[in-house]
């Protein structure tokens, strides 16, 4: 029996939906604890324009300061970092700074990452749409060359006809068959992750 993980979900520019509630309530079902910081202070919206105002509003350094101190308690029992979209892109700077990490999950979304980026075979799985317009074939290719370089163990799965938060059972880019491959595959790698 694989023992449970410690999951820090990050959501995504719309703000904690009630997708990612679920999504916490889905990981927790399968056994893992499941955190889910509100970077937006209760903030939500249904569009990714009013979206994106929030989080310019509250600026890129202030949202990773928010999501540095919600794990700061946390970061000792080696977390699974995972988030969706914008969150995805948190989680992935949190990770590669965090030596104790124990995975990366990100779901449509993904960070550039520094020259000297260095991790020590860090497991990391990407669930992405196939096209994305927030995640082209090439910055793909070459994020996922980067994070090999880096050391990452990285594991690219690609849903054609997706939209971009395909996950998200109240956006017009849900796909219900592509959510739950996606589910399938990534509780598979997190409970690898317990092992």
């Amino acid at each position: 029996m694989a023992s449970p993980t410690t999951i820090v979900l990050f959501h995504s520019a719309f703000g904690l939906r009630p997708a990612v509630h679920a999504a916490a309530e889905r990981l927790r079902a399968a056994g893992h604890e499941v955190h889910v910081p509100d970077l937006y202070d209760g903030r939500t919206t249904d569009t990714v324009e009013d979206g994106m105002k929030i989080k310019d509003e509250i600026g890129q350094e202030e949202l990773l300061r928010r999501a540095i101190t919600a794990v700061a308690p946390l970061s000792d029992r080696g977390l699974v970092y995972a988030g969706f979209s914008l969150g995805g892109s948190i989680a992935q700077n949190l990770a590669l700074g965090d030596e104790k990490a124990r995975g990366l999950l990100l779901l449509h979304g993904t960070s550039d990452l520094a020259e000297d980026a260095s991790v020590d075979e860090l497991p990391v799985q990407l669930h992405v749409a196939d096209p994305d317009p927030f995640e082209p074939h090439d910055w793909l290719n070459a994020w996922y060359l980067r994070m090999q370089r880096a050391g990452a163990d990285v594991e690219v799965y690609r849903y054609a006809g997706a939209g971009h938060l395909f996950t998200d059972p109240e956006l017009a880019d849900y796909d219900a068959e592509a959510a739950e491959a996606a589910w399938k595959v990534a509780l598979g790698f997190l409970d690898g992750l317990g092992e």
